[in-house]
């Protein structure tokens, strides 16, 4: 059965690679949904997949790309939306 989580990440987690590293993991895992730099400095993920793709996803986020320190990651579940695939937005 299908969920989504809303998810944001904090930390040095912009001009490391994260939104292209994200996508690579959702695809991998396939997730679908979006992810974005957010002007805070944050990354926002809307990811809609199996509970277990999702948790996956959530314990990836939490070290991310070689380059990134992510200081907290947190996640929300919301009502399931129509995506056509992974993109960064």
């Amino acid at each position: 059965m299908s969920q989504q989580y809303n998810i944001i990440v904090k930390g040095k987690v912009q001009g490391v690679w994260y939104r292209k590293s994200t996508l690579e993991k959702a695809v991998e895992i396939g997730l679908i949904g979006f992810v974005k730099n957010q002007p805070d400095g944050s990354v926002y993920i809307e990811a809609k997949g199996t509970k277990n793709q999702l948790e996956e996803l959530i314990e990836w986020c939490k070290v991310g790309p070689e380059y990134a320190r992510v200081d907290a990651v947190t996640f929300t579940k919301v009502p399931a939306q129509a995506f056509d695939g992974f993109e960064i937005l």
